[in-house]
């Protein structure tokens, strides 16, 4: 265990509760920020990296939804100082001491810097003329409520952004999750026996939940050390399923997904779906139910289950969920 985190069999089952003690939180902070003028004007830029920017691609589908300009952008993928512009700028990091994150808003007009994190004071915090905390949560180093928190944080500031209102369903969700976490606990292992045994696995989403993609497939390296990639559903048609042999693959959506789930059992390849459409099972073919959700609260609940197809993967390898290979020095600030 990496000192400073906690196991992620401890933070997997507090994660509901600590789940729904941040969404309590965050709508105080947002509430307060709205009543001050936060929390408006151009359209902002989401700028994280690895889990902290896949987190934010449900709030990038929301306030394009609302017809508002967002974008998210890899902070280490920036020359400084960062462009100007008149978007004001989120930074994304639980830690708030992501060293790319902080270069990039630090090189930023102070008025425009906003963090969201889950540790405060941080140096990212620190920076920011608006920071929004889950709440200082123990996370497990491959993050399991740091990363969901993070996404409800951000999802609840692209409904909120420039006069609009936070869904009252946020209320709600803890409920959902906490149905779905049973299932889990009762299908995961099957569910992930396929990727255990992969010698890759391709993730794919729908472009508003894209992230679950993204951080399904850093989970699965992170965790049980098997490769794998995670795109959006469009661009994994472009070419990037060609290459489908002894993978496995996770499906996360709706019509086109199911459809390719079909496509790629029928091929003979271990396909698992998680949709909010009534699928049938096939040889080949698992499938997950979840309910209809807005895109950020459907990220949560595909949060879980990619936790679970990671640390049941793990399990079945033989390997520690909670032991890692590699330790940078400068990924994170002192």
């Amino acid at each position: 265990m990496v000192e400073g985190y906690i196991l992620v069999a401890e933070a997997r089952a507090a994660q509901a509760g600590r789940l729904e003690q941040a969404i309590a939180h965050l709508g105080g902070q947002l509430r307060d920020g709205q009543a001050r003028g936060a929390f408006a004007g151009p359209g902002p830029i989401f700028l994280g990296i690895g889990a902290s920017h896949a987190a934010s691609a449900a709030a990038v589908w929301t306030l394009r939804s609302r017809g508002i300009h967002s974008w998210r952008l890899n902070s280490g993928e920036h020359p400084l100082p960062f462009p100007a512009s008149s978007h004001p700028v989120i930074g994304v990091s639980q830690s708030g001491k992501s060293a790319e994150t902080l270069a990039a808003v630090r090189s930023i007009d102070a008025g425009l810097r906003l963090a969201v994190v889950n540790v405060a004071p941080s140096p990212l915090a620190d920076l920011a003329a608006i920071a929004v905390s889950l709440g200082n949560l123990p996370d497990s180093y491959a993050s399991t409520v740091g990363y969901t928190a993070t996404v409800a944080a951000l999802g609840m500031i692209a409904e909120a952004w420039d006069g609009g209102a936070v869904d009252p369903s946020w209320a709600e969700l803890p409920a959902a999750f906490r149905r779905l976490d049973e299932v889990l606990r009762a299908r995961g292992p099957a569910l992930a026996a396929p990727l255990a045994g992969a010698v890759a696995v391709d993730y794919a989403a729908a472009a508003a939940t894209a992230g679950s993609a993204e951080v399904g497939a850093l989970l699965l390296r992170e965790v049980a050390r098997v490769p794998a990639t995670g795109l959006s559903t469009r661009q994994y048609l472009h070419g990037a399923m060609e290459s489908a042999g002894k993978t496995a693959h996770v499906l996360i959506g709706d019509d086109r997904e199911a459809a390719l789930a079909r496509t790629l059992a029928r091929a003979g390849h271990d396909t698992v779906l998680l949709t909010a459409l009534p699928v049938d099972e096939e040889p080949r073919l698992s499938v997950l139910a979840l309910p209809a959700l807005p895109p950020a609260q459907r990220a949560i609940l595909e949060a879980l289950a990619m936790q679970s197809l990671a640390v049941e993967a793990a399990v079945l390898r033989g390997i520690d969920p909670d032991a890692f290979v590699f330790h940078h020095t400068d990924t994170k600030v002192a």
